[in-house]
């Protein structure tokens, strides 16, 4: 073990476990909790991307389910898990950042 700590190897495990925990780790969940935020808002009247690159807005939510209304009368069902974007806020971001210039 000494011989181990005397040739700086602990050094560059640590710094490599750090490494990957900055790079790596915390930055994959931050987009998780993020992504479980955006769907944790979605209310009747967003307008969502599905991963499948369907675009709708929202009629109902049903928790595990989405019913997207992609035309006139025409209803869809989809999981939230393939919620992709969600372009409502990304809109009003948008008008806000163009009114601020």
């Amino acid at each position: 073990m000494g011989n181990f700590l005397a040739n700086g190897n602990l050094f560059f495990l640590l710094a490599f476990l750090a490494i990957v925990y900055f790079f790596f780790l915390r930055p994959q969940n931050k987009q998780k909790k993020e992504m479980q935020s955006m769907l944790d808002d979605i209310k009747k009247g967003d307008k969502l991307v599905t991963a499948g690159g369907i675009h709708g807005k929202v009629f109902r939510n049903d928790g595990d389910i989405i019913v997207l209304e992609i035309d006139t009368n025409t209803k869809m069902k989809v999981e939230t898990s393939s919620i992709s974007l969600e372009m409502t806020k990304k809109a009003r971001e948008a008008k806000k950042a163009e009114l601020i210039k």
